[in-house]
């Protein structure tokens, strides 16, 4: 039986998941354990801290990402991926590696074609 896309596909559900400029980053800048937002901000390049802000919230409202606040003055917060998290992993690093192979093709087609 053939696939089907409809809205309520679960396919679509993983795609919207990492839909976005952000989503599939914050997760890669994750896989390297507990962060908290101003380290993750340091290795993301260019993203602001209210992006981040809703980035984090979004991934943690999916079950992707786990918000843990610990009781010290001044409050620290660090987040980290959840079982669900490391496995979108596996998909993000074949992506990565997809692009380090085929992106210059991509971005050369693209300009050709004056997109």
């Amino acid at each position: 039986m053939e696939p089907n896309f409809f809205s309520d596909c679960q396919a679509r559900v993983a795609v919207e998941l990492i839909s976005g400029r952000w989503p599939m980053v914050v997760l890669y800048a994750l896989s390297h354990g507990p962060t908290r937002p101003v380290d993750l901000r340091r290795r993301i390049g260019g993203i602001s801290q209210k992006v981040l802000t809703e980035t984090l919230r979004r991934l943690e409202a999916s079950g992707l990402v786990e918000r843990h606040r610990y009781a010290e003055a001044p409050p620290r917060v660090e987040y980290s991926l959840t079982p669900a998290g490391h496995d979108l992993l596996v998909p993000i690093n074949a992506l990565g590696d997809w692009a380090a192979r085929h992106a210059d093709a991509v971005l050369a087609a693209q300009e050709a074609a004056g997109a």
